[in-house]
């Protein structure tokens, strides 16, 4: 817990370590419409959270309690589907891609007009759908006026953006893509920076060597005669 860093500057940590006390002491926040869950019980920030960890991991429930004698916030997490819910875990005992991903939509879903946020490999321990979910999230998170800088190397989060690109959600011109690369150039090591761009159909005028080219690769494998 850190009451200065939640309370009075209404932020999780530069890593998220707050992230459990933040929900439990803005549980009650009302989240812009642009990145209201369709399926969230309301518009506040508790149930927005757990709508958004259902596309991570369907069914997830969250419940923060502040435990302030030991300056502490013991984080619970169940599974609810037609059947009722599960009992509460720890964090520990459900898969890590859970607690992973929680500040990143915490922090998105709270973050003020005007606010920067930096996130390092949002894909990490997520499945493909999850990941693209996550790109799309993120995506949306840009159009409240927040800068949201992304380094990645999944090539499911990039086609998360592109959907909200294509499906109308964030303009093309409010996305930046930019590629580093390493060649050998008479002996020594030049390092570039290509920068992509995207149309308004999500779709990506040029594709460098090595810029998430690799499924096309091993399409180009498999779809020729195995060797005997």
């Amino acid at each position: 817990m850190n009451d200065t860093v939640v309370r009075d500057r209404r932020q999780l940590g530069i890593r998220g370590e707050y992230a459990a006390h933040f929900l439990a002491v803005h549980a009650k926040l009302t989240v812009p419409k642009h990145l209201r869950h369709a399926e969230a019980a309301a518009n506040q920030l508790q149930s927005q959270v757990d709508a958004w960890m259902g596309e991570v991991s369907p069914g997830t429930r969250l419940s923060a309690l502040p435990l302030p004698e030991v300056d502490m916030v013991r984080l619970s997490i169940n599974f609810a589907d037609r059947q009722g819910k599960t009992r509460g875990y720890r964090p520990t005992n459900v898969g890590f891609g859970i607690s992973y991903i929680l500040p990143v939509i915490i922090a998105g879903l709270a973050a003020q007009p005007g606010s920067l946020l930096m996130v390092e490999n949002p894909e990490a321990h997520l499945h493909p759908r999850g990941q693209a979910r996550m790109g799309e999230f993120l995506a949306l998170v840009s159009q409240g006026g927040v800068q949201v800088l992304l380094e990645t190397h999944s090539d499911h989060l990039l086609n998360g953006i592109r959907l909200a690109v294509h499906g109308g959600r964030v303009p093309p011109d409010d996305v930046a893509m930019h590629y580093f690369t390493k060649t050998a150039e008479k002996g020594r090591s030049v390092h570039k920076v290509l920068s992509p761009k995207m149309d308004r159909n999500g779709r990506i005028d040029n594709w460098p060597d090595g810029f998430f080219d690799e499924w096309d690769n091993a399409l180009n494998h498999l779809i020729l005669p195995a060797q005997s």
